[in-house]
């Protein structure tokens, strides 16, 4: 250990707020831990980080909070805990003074770590390995945690879209814009790159309204991707929940990557685009008891994870990661509370997806729906005013919770993606399946003061198939990763259109065109929110792969080469969207009745069958592969924010997923056609009466026009 003479002495400090807190005079550090015995602060300079130039004792405690003030310290100091106490696996104690430790409340991170045994407590190798200890130094291969400088001058104006009116556009910081040609080199791959006027304009021109962004806090690279060459593309593993990853900034890593992550959302939000981060609070990079001692594990293991009750050396894992966060425990909830406080306060985002949000349920072992987490979201002044989605599931035993959370949040419905998926390659689904999909899925989110937004519809998202490979490969082609093909679900519910991948058949191709088109069509034909996965509209491939959570290189990087026919899906995509964002019955705030509204002539809502006539009971029960429906835009019964009636046009949806013709009889009115996945449309305008073939797999929008 180092120690030196200060030249100005220590102060107690305070015990709040948690973590480092710079003012001119220095910094106040402080730091939780129930059951440490003594907790030591390393200071280091950016020149030499293998050794502290200066370590203090965290003498002052106030309960379960151990704080100092330490005078003359400036944005840019380097720091990291070591903390002693019993090692004692066997009952949840893990605590090893060799090992730095980031602080869990640092707001910067200057790398990542550097991959070697002494960052295990434990000595590898060793009979019963955890149970061992280790006594190496493990600072030299730490990243070190950052004061940073909070101070930035805000000019946005905060956007606030209503879920009613979202386009959600989810992407990744860095492929996006990796291999972007009309951008600076050292630009592509970062915030910086995002915030570009040039993506501005694209996601403008796109007509998207809400930037949903991969994991943007500190993660780390699992030992077993570095050895394989291989990196934590997607992010999905965090040992910080209050740093902006480093790794996409352009601006360096002591406290810049701060600067730039604001600059990013200022310019966005100026554009008046929400940024929605994506955010991971069920688990830590740690893993299970095999893992390696980098912050929580080394602070208090005891707290910070959930335990098995017999056996407290192992832990219960309902993420698949290795360990669970401690939601019961209250340093723990406060954490989390506090940082998502800190993104919307400090770095000024619109909301939060929540990876695995049932774990954030769980209270010791079940999933509790009135837990305390979601108790005290509700009760937040800023949070519950900030939009909320659940990606609504996790691995453990009932994990599966769509439909059941909370009426403040959206949810990615994985019932819709599934349905229409199933619906398009050609099955034949139950009438009803289909049909409660396209309007909000009311079977499942109807009731407890839910709106059809509620409902996160979406066809593809980073796990899994792109578009483009959802129509072009049977199968997962996941080799790449490492694993053997065994990585990545099996049951896609894709269809190749006769041929797996690359092909050069014109008939293929187009089958594919049409299929995209198809898909994306009922997308926006949806109630609820639509969600895009980012370069989808872009013809974007990921050769087959889904699960391409370690590919950092062409297979996740957006192209964008464009030939003709991407072209002209984009264009497509574009035009979709705005007609979607042009007509509020595709939108509404409430569920569709299918009754008849104001004295008028036809439901605000009717499904047809291929007679034109509503479809019966036993229609609705039975298996279909075609389904019409009409949407009544003068029978909204809605109100807008200045106390006008809503009203809109009528349309005639047409989602024909038969490979052959149908015949299909025109309900009474004048039809024209506004949207189709048809590339040859032989009539503009239909008779109500009239039976029309209608071609196989194609989806049609009409709207009723006067005679």
């Amino acid at each position: 250990m180092f120690f030196r003479q200060r030249d100005r002495p220590l102060r107690p400090g305070d015990p709040y707020p948690l973590g480092p807190t710079w003012t001119e005079d220095g910094v106040n550090f402080s730091i939780f831990s129930e059951n440490a015995e003594k907790i030591e602060l390393n200071l280091y300079s950016a020149i030499n980080q293998r050794y502290p130039k200066e370590t203090i004792e965290l003498k002052n405690r106030t309960g379960d909070l151990w704080h100092t003030f330490v005078p003359g310290l400036r944005p840019g100091q380097l720091y990291g805990y070591k903390v002693h106490g019993p090692y004692k696996p066997e009952v949840g104690l893990r605590f090893n003074p060799h090992k730095l430790l980031l602080d869990p409340y640092a707001k910067a991170i200057n790398g990542n770590v550097k991959w070697d045994d002494s960052l295990f407590g434990y000595r590898i190798g060793d009979q019963g390995q955890d149970l061992s200890f280790d006594e190496r130094e493990s600072d030299e291969f730490m990243p070190k945690s950052v004061i940073v400088d909070p101070y930035f001058e805000w000019d946005d104006t905060r956007v606030k879209i209503p879920f009613k009116d979202m386009v959600i556009y989810e992407t990744h910081v860095k492929g996006i814009t990796k291999t972007r040609p009309d951008l600076p080199e050292n630009v592509r791959g970062t915030y910086q790159g995002l915030a570009s006027q040039q993506m501005i304009d694209y996601l403008k021109d796109l007509n998207v309204t809400s930037v949903e962004l991969m994991p943007v806090y500190h993660f780390i690279d699992q030992r077993f991707l570095v050895e394989k060459g291989l990196v934590n593309y997607w992010g999905y593993d965090p040992i910080n929940f209050f740093s902006p990853e480093c790794r996409y900034s352009s601006s360096g890593c002591m406290g810049e990557q701060v600067q730039e992550f604001k600059r990013m959302v200022n310019e966005l939000h100026n554009a008046g685009l929400e940024v929605i981060i994506d955010v991971v609070y069920n688990h830590t990079a740690e893993g299970n008891h095999l893992g390696p001692t980098l912050s929580f594990k080394g602070i208090d293991n005891l707290s910070y994870y959930t335990l098995q009750p017999d056996n407290r050396r192992f832990y219960l894992d309902f993420t698949g990661t290795g360990n669970t966060l401690n939601m019961s425990h209250p340093r723990v909830m406060q954490m989390v509370l506090d940082s998502l406080r800190y993104w919307v306060t400090e770095m000024h985002v619109d909301g939060f997806r929540f990876d695995l949000a049932a774990a954030l349920a769980r209270e010791l072992y079940n999933v509790n729906m009135l837990s305390t987490f979601f108790i005290a979201i509700q009760q937040d002044p800023i949070l519950s005013q900030v939009k909320l989605i659940a990606e609504p599931w996790d691995v453990g035993p009932g994990g599966y919770q769509v439909g059941n959370f909370p009426h403040m949040w959206g949810e990615w419905n994985g019932r819709y993606r599934d349905a229409v998926r199933r619906f398009w390659r050609g099955e034949a689904l139950p009438y009803s399946e289909i049909a409660n999909r396209i309007m909000g899925s009311p079977d499942i989110y109807l009731g407890n003061n839910k709106t059809p937004f509620a409902s996160v519809n979406y066809i593809t998202s980073h796990d899994g198939f792109t578009l483009e490979d959802l129509v072009s490969y049977n199968v997962k082609h996941n080799e790449a990763n490492g694993l053997n093909n065994e990585d990545g679900m099996n049951e896609n519910y894709s269809w190749n259109c006769g041929a797996e991948g690359e092909t050069n058949d014109p008939n293929v191709l187009s089958c594919r065109e049409r299929q995209k088109k198809n898909l994306l069509i009922t997308l926006m034909v949806s109630q609820g929110v639509p969600m895009i996965l980012g370069g989808d509209e872009l013809s974007r491939t990921q050769r087959g792969n889904n699960n391409a959570f370690c590919q950092d290189n062409e297979i996740s990087w957006y192209s964008w080469n464009l030939d003709d026919r991407k072209l002209k899906f984009l264009e497509f995509s574009s035009k979709l969207i705005s007609f979607y964002k042009a007509h509020p019955v595709f939108r509404r705030a409430r569920y569709f009745l299918g009754r008849k509204l104001h004295g008028l002539p036809l439901k605000d809502v009717s499904f047809l069958d291929l007679q034109g006539r509503e479809v019966d009971e036993n229609q609705w029960n039975s298996p279909t592969q075609t389904v019409a429906l009409i949407l009544e835009g003068s029978a909204m019964d809605e109100i807008n924010d200045r106390g006008e009636r809503v009203a809109d046009d009528t349309f005639l949806v047409l989602l024909n997923a038969n490979p052959s013709n149908v015949k299909f009889k025109f309900p009474q009115g004048r039809w024209e056609v506004v949207v189709t996945s048809s590339p040859d449309v032989k009539e503009r305008y239909v008779e109500g009466g009239r039976e029309v073939e209608v071609e196989g797999r194609t989806a049609t929008v009409y709207r009723r026009v006067e005679l």
